[in-house]
């Protein structure tokens, strides 16, 4: 017998709407969410349901109540992952994964010999011609707070030559891959793992040895399971990752 999907509570489908506002960059730090006066209006449902939108928005840190002001988007709040599809999602829609208030540099664009790990993920001989991407992120006060390496097979280097520059590519890589060559991400796997850091660690982010740092490894494939992207980020400095879910 088919499982029957139940249709999100009215308050979680307009935290979900709000959620989603914020991530596309719609809804930008410092801007106001309506009132729940309007929410309600605007929804069909009741003040205290309203008001229990703005609450779980504010538990989640996406908002913060301003003196005199109203209700605001946090700064911070695009820091925060619901979920890997809804960070895949916000990165297809806006072509970024960092928000307002950071910004990225890529450091290194090369053909590199593939590495153990990714020879394995991208099927390719250990020791061939990778794409190698190198990617730091700062802060609004210009600290690095994560360090990411994108690889990419070789052979797409002809027909997606930006993977080979060190300028940003304006509609994510994803998107510019499937422009350039077909090939479409339709699923990812997140492994997450914390380690020591190494003296290269080190050196991208700025920290003083020993630390520990938590390190993300992310495989995008398409629907034939070839990996469209392997990427490989680190985080030490207390960057968090959240996510909530619905468990009725």
């Amino acid at each position: 017998m088919p499982k029957i999907e139940r249709p999100l509570p009215p308050y979680m489908q307009v935290i979900a709407h709000i959620r989603d506002q914020i991530d596309s960059g719609e809804l930008r730090a410092g801007d106001l969410i309506p009132s729940d006066r309007n929410i309600a209006q605007e929804w069909g449902i009741s003040r205290a349901t309203a008001q229990k939108v703005i609450t779980a928005l504010k538990a989640q840190d996406l908002v913060e109540a301003v003196q005199g002001s109203g209700t605001r988007v946090r700064a911070a709040a695009d820091h925060l992952h619901r979920s890997g599809r809804d960070r895949a999602a916000s990165v297809r829609r806006t072509g970024r994964i960092y928000t307002a208030g950071e910004y990225a540099r890529i450091v290194s664009a090369e053909l590199a010999p593939a590495p153990a790990d990714v020879a394995e993920v991208l099927s390719v001989q250990e020791g061939a011609a990778v794409i190698r991407r190198i990617r730091i992120t700062y802060n609004a006060e210009n600290q690095p707070i994560s360090a990411s390496t994108s690889w990419y097979d070789g052979n797409l280097a002809a027909a997606a030559p930006k993977l080979l520059k060190t300028e940003r590519i304006k509609e994510g890589s994803w998107a510019y891959l499937e422009e350039q060559t077909g090939m479409t991400a339709v699923y990812g796997q997140d492994r997450i793992s914390a380690r020591m850091a190494t003296e290269q660690d080190a050196q991208l982010l700025g920290i003083e040895l020993p630390a520990a740092i938590k390190e993300a490894r992310t495989i995008l494939r398409d629907a034939n399971s070839v990996a469209v992207e392997y990427g490989v980020s680190i985080n030490g400095n207390g960057r968090e990752s959240i996510y909530d879910y619905d468990v009725s």
